[in-house]
């Protein structure tokens, strides 16, 4: 049995109006969830960012997604766990979870003096286009956060560019 989840329209609103101020990484969570793929896809998407099956049980209980059970044949998988995504890969999933990472942390980390940034997160359609503004985004957070913020960000940032 897997668990496929979509959004509700309380999780749509927060999607488009952030009315709800779910954390960074709730949000990231909560913007993968498209009612095709199990729970356990999407965490697997993400992994990098240490979210987990609490965190799904977390977004259901505030009424964000909503999910129904199917019959894993209902959807073959293959066997083989699917590797890390290149980061060369332009699916959009990975696209998503690019823009959802920026898009959040530059609005808590760095707030309006991010402008600038959420501007090329906007422009941005590739992975390349991501991973061409990360010195320009690591600056602006160290600057306003501090070396150990700016670190800490990196390593969420790269695991999920999927450089090593």
């Amino acid at each position: 049995m897997q668990s496929i989840f979509d959004k509700t329209d309380k999780g749509r609103d927060e999607i488009a109006t952030r009315r709800y101020n779910l954390p960074p990484r709730m949000r990231t969570l909560l913007l993968l969830f498209d009612g095709k793929q199990s729970a356990e896809d999407v965490l697997s998407k993400i992994n990098g960012l240490g979210l987990s099956q609490q965190h799904i049980k977390e977004l259901v209980e505030g009424g964000f997604i909503a999910g129904k059970t199917t019959q894993a044949v209902a959807q073959p998988q293959p066997k083989v766990p699917a590797p890390v995504q290149p980061a060369s890969q332009d699916t959009e999933a990975h696209l998503q979870a690019l823009y959802a990472f920026y898009s959040d942390t530059i609005r808590s980390a760095i707030g309006l003096r991010g402008y600038a940034l959420q501007l090329k997160v906007e422009r941005a359609r590739s992975v390349e286009d991501f991973r061409a503004m990360r010195p320009d985004y690591l600056a602006a957070v160290r600057k306003a956060q501090g070396d150990a913020h700016a670190e800490e960000l990196d390593r969420q940032l790269l695991r999920i560019l999927g450089t090593p």
